[in-house]
């Protein structure tokens, strides 16, 4: 009996993006964990950087046809610059770009970056959401990771942008740090309830290639808690969280009703989003493409006229339908079975029928009206579930 391929689409494919995100390299130190592309680099390369982006924006303009929905500065430190560079480069974006009333923008800020002109700046232009990486509490850890900032610098931060009328604040924690223990993990939980954010985040520690963390392991100088203790750490995490009122609505994400983070459901809904600046990541009209890495070849390539994109590699058909369950899988929400086929035109069991029976006599999967998701003890390790998606669609 011959078999029949199945007809898959990407429905999304001429769907105009809605979201934007921008990069902003600069640091004031490069954190030990930290492979994102990341500069350390005087005034004025900051202010040549800020003033290629506006004519990065210019070029992406034609792109927006519809207002743009969500908006997201990411770093680096996106609150390095001075109040008038943050107050000129707010301006050439909505200069270049369609932007809705309701829109979110978000900001990203590590602690200490951050004083009252900035902060009135920021909302002056429209900035109604600040993400603090604040990471922990501990101060010895502070160290060990090479942050720069104090626990001070995280309450005063906060408590400035709470002051200027910042109603939508996330914080960044990670666990599993070396040696990190759980009642660490226990206080830097109590000092962030203690100031009444809306949202946090809780990371788990990834050693990344190429990393002065990655070189210590290599050399067997890297304490890390191990996989117990980290598992202990993460349900304290979610246990805590989940008792004081946020809804854990993905994998490493708590937010009180309402506050989920827009720009990152774009993420995990497999949206297509636009990218600005060095080393950004975008996907449109199901294609991934990648901005150039080094300062000198971006200025260059907008010195020219040219857009500073790097690499582009279009998402088949299959790719498409691996990324809607890898990336909706870590919503609570999961992946629903209607959306599904209205985006791929099949059925998602026709597709990952063999995956989603054996997940599910696992109890790492479940339904609930119409929805596959994870299960509770499926949390913890949720790698193993995305994972069995990857290179699975067969029949194309």
């Amino acid at each position: 009996m011959r078999t029949v391929p199945l007809r898959l689409r990407d429905g999304v494919r001429r769907q105009a993006p809605t979201s934007l995100y921008v990069h902003i390299p600069f640091c004031a130190s490069r954190c030990y964990y930290c492979d994102f592309t990341t500069y350390v680099a005087p005034k004025g390369a900051i202010a040549a950087y800020l003033d290629e982006l506006g004519r990065e924006f210019e070029l992406l303009a034609p792109q927006v046809t519809h207002p743009l929905q969500t908006v997201f500065f990411g770093g680096g430190t996106p609150t390095l610059p001075d109040a008038q560079q943050l107050a000129d480069l707010m301006a050439r974006l909505r200069s270049a770009f369609p932007i809705a009333a309701d829109a979110e923008i978000t900001m990203e800020a590590n602690p200490g970056t951050v004083d009252a002109d900035k902060l009135e700046t920021l909302r002056a232009h429209g900035v109604n959401r600040l993400s603090f990486g604040a990471q922990t509490f501990e101060p010895r850890l502070l160290m060990t990771i090479g942050r720069l900032h104090d626990t001070d610098a995280i309450y005063n931060s906060v408590r400035r942008a709470q002051q200027a009328g910042f109603e939508r604040i996330n914080l960044d924690l990670m666990f599993g740090l070396p040696e990190q223990t759980l009642d660490d993990v226990r206080r830097s939980l109590d000092e962030t309830l203690s100031l009444g954010i809306e949202h946090v985040s809780a990371y788990w520690l990834k050693v990344e290639p190429g990393t002065p963390f990655a070189d210590w392991q290599a050399r067997g100088m890297l304490p890390l808690p191990g996989e117990d203790a980290e598992g202990d750490m993460y349900e304290e995490v979610v246990q805590t969280l989940v008792r004081a009122g946020y809804l854990h609505y993905e994998v490493s994400n708590f937010a009180r009703p309402g506050g989920e983070a827009r720009h990152n459901l774009v993420y995990w809904r497999n949206e297509p989003y636009l990218a600005a600046g060095v080393g950004a990541h975008g996907y449109v009209h199901g294609e991934r493409y990648e901005n150039v890495r080094t300062l000198a070849a971006y200025a260059s390539a907008l010195a020219d006229g040219r857009r500073p994109v790097a690499d582009t590699m279009r998402v088949s058909v299959r790719e498409a339908c691996e990324d809607t369950m890898m990336l909706g899988l870590r919503l609570a929400e999961g992946v629903s079975r209607a959306a599904f086929l209205k985006r791929h035109g099949v059925a998602m069991d026709k597709v990952f029928g063999k995956q989603i029976r054996e997940l599910t006599a696992q109890g790492l999967l479940a339904w609930t009206d119409g929805r596959l998701h994870l299960t509770e003890r499926a949390w913890p390790i949720a790698n193993v579930v995305f994972e069995a998606f990857i290179d699975t669609v067969s029949m194309l």
